[in-house]
């Protein structure tokens, strides 16, 4: 969790006791305790809710694929750079390139749409 370990979590318990003093640190680790009971039912009560809301399609949703901690922006640019270009848009560009060229021996220029522009 957030990556503290025990040794992390100790070290912020000695240094609590020196900052608050042993008359008030039970008083602030009721109130810790507190806040995290009410953070956790928050949570559960937006999952209950979005259970409620998108009825059974809430079971069958991959929510590790969704997580946003997996994506690696350098790979995701990476791979969209490195990428070749699909076969179908390589075809359909020749095709093009081929009927642009065909119409310039002919002596014919290529239809032009003023209103697609």
């Amino acid at each position: 969790m957030f990556g503290l370990t025990f040794e992390k979590l100790l070290l912020i318990g000695v240094i609590a006791v020196f900052l608050l003093g042993p008359d008030r640190l039970p008083y602030y680790a009721s109130q810790l305790a507190k806040f995290v009971k009410a953070a956790r039912s928050f949570a559960d009560g937006a999952k209950e809710r979005m259970r409620e809301e998108l009825g059974p399609d809430f079971d069958d949703v991959d929510w590790k694929k969704l997580d946003p901690r997996q994506y690696d922006p350098r790979r995701i640019i990476r791979e969209a750079l490195i990428e070749d270009e699909p076969s179908q848009k390589r075809q359909i560009r020749s095709a093009h390139v081929e009927r642009k060229r065909r119409l310039e021996e002919e002596g014919k220029q290529a239809p032009f749409d003023v209103e697609a522009t």
